[in-house]
């Protein structure tokens, strides 16, 4: 049995739940069929801490690092964050829109927030991510995949090319396909989201 489940709300079990302000609806029969991996850490290249989830918050000390001074208007969020010992944090209802793709595009269209999830690893652009992320990913992917039309998984990087680099080089995105397939083989071998074209 998955650990995680989508309820109708949007909202999943078997996560921990730090609602965000910064989001809203969706237009009214949007299909949710993208799924957007990120990565995220603060300050830069550090880890743990309660940094990302009081950006996500709109409560950021912006005074505690000097990074933070840049951050100061800033107002995202993501719907999950994955730490890097794989505990979820969701922030926003995955049928509401969060905002963390900015000025985007996939396949030709426009502002993917409008009908994407987002899911942000705790990590960088620099070194690798942590197996307990992968697995938790997977996991989440899979209850995602069982509540909405999902088709296409996309990395930042590819929606906004050129603007954002992440989830980066060092996200192995063969594994996690793997770890997907394994998690739950009879449900994705009859409809797979489509990966970035070059993942085996």
């Amino acid at each position: 049995m998955n650990r995680f489940y989508l309820r109708e709300d949007g909202w999943a079990d078997g996560v921990v739940r730090m609602p965000s302000p910064n989001f809203d609806p969706r237009a009214l029969d949007t299909a949710i069929n993208l799924l957007v991996i990120h990565n995220i850490s603060l300050p830069p290249g550090q880890f743990g801490g309660p940094f990302i989830a009081d950006l996500f918050g709109n409560r950021l000390d912006c005074d505690a690092h000097p990074y933070f001074d840049q951050l100061r208007s800033l107002r995202v969020s993501a719907h999950f964050l994955v730490r890097r010992d794989g505990e979820v944090i969701q922030f926003v209802s995955a049928n509401d829109r969060a905002w963390h793709a900015g000025a985007s595009s996939f396949c030709g269209r426009d502002r993917c927030n409008d009908f994407s999830i987002g899911i942000e690893l705790e990590g960088t652009d620099f070194e690798a991510f942590e197996l307990p992320q992968y697995e938790s990913l997977a996991a989440l992917t899979q209850a995602l995949l069982a509540r909405y039309p999902i088709a296409d998984v996309a990395g930042h990087e590819h929606i906004a090319p050129g603007r954002k680099t992440d989830p980066g080089p060092f996200f192995d995105w063969a594994h996690y396909r793997k770890s997907l397939i394994h998690n739950d083989p009879l449900n994705l071998s009859s409809s797979p989201p489509r990966f970035p074209s070059w993942v085996a």
